[in-house]
């Protein structure tokens, strides 16, 4: 039972890096941005959130850089495709080969860096609770805290007027802008705030998640973010129970070696990205379900003299 609720753990660990950037992607794709840049982002984040917290010893500290690092990187593809209109997808590739050489180069001095010990998080009266304690209640703040963003973006998208704005410019940003909003502001707001999301998580997985720092530790993170908004359709909650799931495939090639599965490890690292094309398969069978959530505009440029 114990092995069950180890795994239980590290799923919702894994879990919340996934959820935390693919909760700013959808923020970015509710506005009408595809920013493939996740994993740069990620990369860059995860440095300066570990430099931060090697220099300062404060891991809030460190949640903060990869905060500014993300939402800055984000800024620059911003003003390039909403002001400059380059082509959303070329320059959130770029955006993202830039960000794995830049933090590989950078990041040279702290690979044998290590950060001062970690507080151990548990949650008062509930920690000690049989299988649950050790399941649920023993895990770091942000863990919850991705629950209580996943909750509060729902409130904002649907219930707030900023949250209605936002999701008509990403439907229909000439009508938008008809009514006199500014399309162009509150797009490049959108991707600084997915930035800020998608570095919140680099930042998790370099100071919490793997207290180090290596060249390319994202490993995949990024794209897998990207590919679980559209599994997600679109809604917050779903990305959240989405992230779970890929956080449960991902750990669980760790569970079957632990129990001693005689599977070769290079299948059992594959699976995550396995799952993640046959989930994208299975969606796309159903092409009305997906046009139907779809943000009308998504990656298609707006000129408002147009």
């Amino acid at each position: 039972m114990e092995s069950y609720a180890l795994l239980i753990a590290a799923t919702l660990n894994a879990g919340t890096v996934l959820a935390i950037a693919s909760l700013g992607l959808l923020i970015n794709e509710k506005a009408g941005i595809v920013n493939l840049g996740a994993e740069g982002m990620m990369l860059c984040a995860a440095l300066a959130g570990f430099a931060t917290v090697v220099h300062t010893g404060s891991t809030w500290a460190g949640f903060l850089a990869g905060m500014g690092a993300g939402a800055l990187l984000a800024a620059v593809f911003g003003v390039l495709v909403i002001w400059l209109n380059t082509n959303q997808y070329a320059t959130g590739l770029a955006l993202s080969l830039f960000g794995a050489g830049f933090s590989a180069f950078a990041g040279t001095g702290y690979v044998q860096a290590t950060l001062p010990e970690q507080v151990r998080w548990s949650v008062p009266g509930l920690a000690d609770i049989p299988f649950l304690g050790a399941a649920l209640f023993r895990h770091h703040p942000m863990v919850y805290g991705c629950v209580a963003i996943a909750i509060g973006l729902i409130w904002f998208l649907y219930r707030t007027r900023a949250g209605l704005v936002l999701r008509s410019v990403g439907e229909s940003p000439e009508s938008a802008h008809a009514l006199g909003y500014p399309v162009r502001r509150i797009r490049l707001l959108a991707v600084m705030a997915g930035g800020a999301l998608c570095g919140l998580a680099g930042a998790y997985v370099s100071t919490v998640y793997t207290p180090l720092w290596v060249e390319g530790m994202i490993a995949g993170k990024g794209w897998i973010a990207l590919a679980l908004t559209t599994f997600a359709t679109w809604r917050p909650a779903r990305v959240l129970l989405g992230a779970y799931l890929f956080g449960g495939v991902t750990m669980l090639q760790f569970h079957l070696q632990a129990i001693g599965l005689q599977i070769p490890s290079q299948f059992l690292t594959m699976l995550p990205y396995v799952a993640t094309i046959v989930v994208l398969v299975l969606i796309s069978r159903n092409p009305t379900w997906i046009r139907v959530n779809m943000p009308s505009s998504i990656g298609k440029p707006f000129y408002p003299g147009s």
